[in-house]
């Protein structure tokens, strides 16, 4: 918490300021008592009133102890009925990708992808010290901080040190549940993190700094290796952020960090589930004959596959019990709920509430799934998936990947949402996310398709492109493609029975499509046995190649 520019201060001291006498015992420097009958020591220009009080450091709290702090301390902090912690993100309750920087020095230049399409948005060196500056001394001003000292990445030979420096106890808690959680031993030879993120969300950036666009800035400094969180208290910035670190850092060590959901079957068998909001990803990797390497964040190295994270971070809206057993069981003790809605006298949630947010969130330990796999790493994937969810309707439910549709499929990043219009029609909108993730990449998306074809290749992987969209014509005409038989398509991926069975090439795309599954009807097979209009699928086809085509260039 020191200031890059006064030379005295802060005077930080372990514990709760709210136990004054257990200081102390604790070992923490107590401020000397002055003898008045010496002269009065001329004040030096360095001394700064942050070195003349003290700040707290709660250090790596339990969450009974973030529970108590929360409920004591913040308001919009309850407890629910399952005993989760309700929490409120204030103003802000989702990503900015607006109001995020990073800082743009000699390296940078170099290494990371700038210009058009790119979700890195420059900054100076200057611009960044100045905002740092505003966050520690906003850090400073507090009686008390929260620090975590936690792990990225489950594979022991390249995981990276993290220290999340925050003024709430929701923060606390929610990378906690959502970063590795170090052993009493490993936090003793904790050392020197390789990342530091300085959270003062409370306080706004200044808008008369250089390249600041609003009161919320998000500031990564790679040379640095730190991050500035300023003028938004969600949660996720911090996650999104340590992500896109991972991003840079993973690839310089040869390792492919990928936006993805795994899972890997009884006989070691893994797959990889990539694919963009909306398309089933959690839905899909989240299977109870198979177990749970991790929903969102994987690297790829020589020695296979690893979760980045140590938590899972599942969308609330319209949970249910019967679709989502496992994923409403871990809504326990522990949990952070994020701005959901619920009963004053009974705590219970409403999950189809969405007068806060539509984005309400639940973060726990990964643990809390019964089928988890831990450690969280898997040996080198067997399967890759790429999911879409079509609303065009003209993509077939399955298809068999070569190695250039592999590349090509995976920087385009395709699936359509369904947009809402207030008069009640809903036109489907192609939307391409480079790498299934381009709000985090850091390099160009050809660095990670091209890293990803040498690691299948090198590890015998097959790659497959999954259509949990429209089938029978696009949105508003045909219907969507029964979950149970997206089920079986992937069950038969898992299996190894779509390697063994009959493919013919469509047009437009040249996807080969097997002719048929078991469990699975033959018709919906190949897209334009479905349409009854055949060619209006012609003309939709053609009308989603121009997208992907304009897309690509």
């Amino acid at each position: 918490l020191a200031s890059l520019t006064r030379e005295t201060g802060p005077k930080v001291v372990r514990g709760d300021p709210a136990r004054k006498g257990e200081a102390a015992a604790k070992g923490a420097p107590q401020p000397q008592a002055h003898h008045h009958h010496h002269h009065p020591a001329a004040p030096t220009i360095a001394v700064s009133d942050s070195s003349l009080k003290f700040t707290h450091v709660l250090y790596n709290l339990s969450p009974a102890e973030l529970y108590e702090q929360a409920i004591k301390y913040e308001k919009g902090s309850f407890i629910t009925s399952t005993g989760a912690l309700a929490t409120l993100s204030g103003a802000k309750t989702g990503r900015s990708p607006r109001d995020k920087r990073v800082v743009k020095d000699e390296a940078a230049v170099q290494e990371l992808w700038w210009g058009k399409g790119s979700p890195n948005i420059e900054m100076d060196e200057h611009t960044f010290l100045t905002n740092r500056e505003r966050a520690v001394d906003y850090l400073n001003s507090l009686d008390k901080v929260f620090v975590n000292d936690q792990f990225l990445n489950w594979d022991p030979e390249n995981r990276i040190k993290v220290r999340i420096i925050s003024a709430r106890a929701y923060h606390s808690l929610f990378m906690h549940n959502m970063c590795i959680r170090p052993t009493d031993d490993e936090l003793e030879n904790f050392g020197t993190p390789d990342f530091t993120i300085y959270n003062a969300g409370q306080f706004p950036c200044n808008r008369y700094t250089h390249y600041m666009t609003s009161s919320t800035s998000v500031d990564i400094n790679l040379a640095r290796r730190e991050m500035v969180i300023l003028g938004t208290q969600y949660a996720g910035e911090m996650k999104k952020g340590l992500f896109g670190v991972m991003h840079y850092l993973m690839p310089k060590r040869h390792i492919l960090s990928l936006h993805s959901g795994c899972n890997m079957g009884r006989d070691g068998d893994v797959a990889l589930f990539f694919g963009l909001s909306g398309t089933g990803k959690t839905t899909l990797s989240t299977d109870h004959n198979r177990l749970l390497i991790g929903d969102d964040e994987h690297c790829w190295s020589d020695n296979g596959v690893s979760n980045i994270e140590g938590g899972c971070y599942a969308k609330c809206i319209d949970l249910s019990q019967e679709k989502e057993p496992d994923i409403w069981n871990a809504i326990k003790f522990g949990t952070v709920l994020e701005n959901v809605v619920f009963d004053e006298h009974t705590r219970e949630v409403d999950y189809t509430d969405k007068s806060v947010t539509e984005n309400t969130r639940a973060a726990y330990p990964i643990e809390y799934i019964p089928n988890a796999k831990i450690p969280c790493v898997g040996p080198h994937p067997k399967n890759v998936i790429l999911l879409a969810c079509d609303a065009f309707g003209v993509l077939p439910p399955v298809s068999k990947l070569n190695l250039a549709q592999t590349m090509y499929h995976f920087i385009s990043g395709y699936t359509a949402l369904v947009a809402g219009t207030e008069d009640g029609i809903k036109e489907p909108q192609a939307t391409f996310s480079a790498c299934f993730g381009a709000a985090f990449i850091m390099l160009h998306p050809t660095k990670y398709a091209a890293m990803l074809a040498e690691k299948m290749q090198k590890y015998g992987a097959t790659e497959w492109l999954v259509n949990t969209g429209w089938s029978g014509g696009r949105y508003g005409v045909g219907k969507r493609i029964k979950l149970p038989y997206t089920r079986k398509i992937i069950d038969a991926i898992h299996s190894g029975e779509l390697l063994t069975v009959n493919y013919k090439k469509t047009e437009v795309f040249g996807l080969e499509i097997p002719t048929e599954i078991d469990g699975v009807p033959s018709e919906i097979l190949d897209p334009i046995n479905t349409w009854t209009d055949k060619a209006a699928c012609k003309e939709t086809l053609l009308k989603l190649a121009g997208l992907f085509k304009n897309n690509f260039e």
